[in-house]
């Protein structure tokens, strides 16, 4: 049984209704949306991540005889339902924005179109895939905006909670333009590039800081990044100039330093003097240490000459923003438009289709949210991915996915560049034909 494709990953209450749609025979075709109702206070735009992992989790939808054996065992379920789940395999549909894409509230991001037991089971695991990568791409886009031309590093692996988490940061942070990560297992698995180079503990291991740079670099001619600020940063950087032509003669050059603490800012004016002055003019500095797109903003602001930066911690949680309003609900049931009108949580009936709209200039204007059907200019952003069961198309790379959204980021208007909220939000317009549907939906259900 494994944790992280069983279909026992989920919220009880998906089993339960499942033995009751079963039970009634309600298995005609639903409609479910995946959306986020609004943006959290810190973000002026979202980025589309986890498709992948999705669509990889439908195609392996099944349960093992150990997964029924258990549920049997549990005492909650019905013979004939398990018999059921023996079966049962997703066939549907999926339409979908491509990973990378900027989207905004209210804006489906994938529909799933199945028998109802399918597309119901299948809705805390595409979340739990598609809301934790969406919020990790969120989160780089910024720095990457911030910090454009630097390396950027995802640092954060060993404070991601969970391993799962770390690899899937990993690949969510370079869709979003980071450089690489630290985390070696996403270069076979995703092959994103990876980065690193020593631990404070490697200096600490030696009686004498210059030693321990020597050795690592014979150890890893290609690699000499040294990690200077474990004692005295500039002591530590006169240290490199000096090591620097034993080095050459060795046939190794000095790559650069890395600064993980202190102020930054000034031990980068410093350490930048003291190599140049040293005639590593080539060398570069590469900054850690509890960084976000506040303090990469902010250093660089100040001409702080960093020409990398490794985020970790904030990154890959997410810090200021650490969950999304995403949730996956349904529209459609038995060719019958649904809506929830919940107070504060209502949503917009029907199948629905994302138009987008650009200035002259190429950046982005506003969104109309339309029904599936409705004929309307501008760019539709929802695509089939999936249809019967299958992929439609075969999977992109994941540098294909990072150039996409590159483009996408290149499309933002001025006034959602920035860190902070913009004056008026980017525009997202509800079609006359949709709110007409509401209007019906609510008068056949009865609201006053």
């Amino acid at each position: 049984m494994n944790p992280l494709t069983s279909p026992l990953l989920t919220d009880l209450y998906q089993l339960t209704m499942l033995q009751a749609y079963f039970a009634h025979g309600m298995l005609d075709t639903a409609a479910f949306e995946l959306f986020v109702r609004k943006l959290p206070g810190t973000r002026n735009f979202l980025m589309a991540a986890g498709l992948e992992q999705a669509l990889e989790f439908l195609e392996q939808l099944h349960f093992e005889e150990a997964e029924l054996a258990w549920l049997e065992q549990s005492g909650l379920f019905r013979g004939d339902f398990l018999d059921r789940l023996r079966k049962l395999r997703f066939t549907g549909d999926v339409h979908a924005m491509p990973e990378g894409t900027l989207f905004f509230p209210n804006e489906p991001i994938v529909r799933v179109v199945a028998s109802m037991p399918e597309a119901q089971l299948v809705e805390s695991r595409l979340l739990n895939l598609v809301h934790f990568q969406t919020a990790v791409a969120s989160k780089a886009a910024r720095s990457v905006l911030v910090a454009p031309g630097k390396l950027l590093v995802d640092f954060g692996l060993r404070r991601a909670h969970g391993a799962e988490a770390g690899l899937l940061a990993a690949r969510a942070s370079y869709i979003a333009g980071f450089s690489g990560t630290a985390t070696v297992l996403a270069a076979p698995l995703f092959g994103i590039p990876i980065f690193g180079t020593m631990a404070h503990s490697f200096v600490q291991a030696h009686d004498d800081e210059v030693a321990a740079f020597e050795r690592f670099a014979s150890a890893c001619p290609a690699n000499t990044v040294f990690l200077i600020d474990t004692y005295d940063t500039e002591t530590a950087a006169r240290k490199v100039v000096a090591l620097a032509p034993r080095l050459q003669e060795a046939g190794i050059a000095t790559r650069g330093v890395r600064l993980d603490s202190g102020d930054l800012g000034a031990l980068s004016r410093s350490v930048r003097r003291i190599l140049d002055e040293g005639g590593l003019q080539r060398a570069t500095i590469f900054a850690s240490g509890n960084l976000d797109e506040y303090r990469l903003r902010d250093l660089l602001a100040s001409g702080s000459p960093i020409d990398g930066f490794g985020v970790g911690t904030s990154l890959v949680t997410s810090a200021d923003a650490p969950f999304l309003d995403a949730v996956y609900k349904l529209q459609e049931y038995a060719g019958v438009p649904r809506r929830k009108r919940s107070a504060g949580k209502a949503t917009w009936p029907g199948r629905k289709q994302v138009h987008r709209h650009f200035r002259d200039d190429g950046t982005l204007d506003h969104d109309v949210v339309t029904l599936e059907s409705e004929e309307r200019p501008g760019s539709r952003l929802l695509a089939p991915v999936m249809l019967g069961g299958k992929r439609v198309a075969s999977v992109p790379g994941i540098h294909s996915l990072r150039a996409d959204a590159a483009l996408c980021l290149a499309a933002l208007p001025s006034s959602l560049r920035g860190l902070e909220q913009p004056a008026v939000p980017y525009r997202v317009e509800i079609s006359p034909e949709l709110r007409e549907l509401a209007a019906q939906v609510d008068k056949k259900t009865g609201k006053p």
